[in-house]
C-alpha cells in the first residue's frame, strides 16, 4: 500500500505511515506561510528516501492551498535547497 499523507490541522502536523512506523511535519501557520519546525523520520527508516518523500507530499499540499513555506527545520531546509523545482513555495523575505 502507498504511503498517504495525512494532515492532522488540530496538531500542526503533517504524517506519514510508512513499513508501519509513522513520521512527521510539525508546522505553525503565520498567515498564508507554514513554519516547518520539525521533520521526524522513524530511526528505522532513516537513508531510505523516506523524509523526502514525505516533504515533496508537504510541499504537494503546499502548492495546491496556495501557501508558502518558511523551513526553521534543518531537514526541511537541506530538502528545499536540494529541490529548486519548490523554490517559488519559499517565503521571500
Amino acid at each position: 500500500m502507498q504511503p498517504e499523507l495525512i494532515h492532522r490541522a488540530e496538531r500542526h502536523r503533517f504524517e506519514w505511515e510508512e513499513d508501519g512506523l509513522m513520521n512527521r511535519v510539525d508546522y505553525l501557520t503565520v498567515g498564508a506561510v507554514m513554519v516547518l519546525t520539525h521533520v521526524e523520520v522513524d530511526p528505522g527508516l532513516r537513508g531510505r528516501g523516506v523524509g523526502s518523500r514525505l516533504m515533496g507530499a508537504v510541499m504537494e499540499h503546499v502548492r495546491a492551498n496556495g501557501l508558502k513555506v518558511r523551513p526553521v527545520c534543518g531537514f526541511a531546509a537541506a530538502y528545499l535547497q536540494r529541490h529548486p523545482e519548490h523554490a517559488d513555495l519559499v517565503e521571500s523575505r
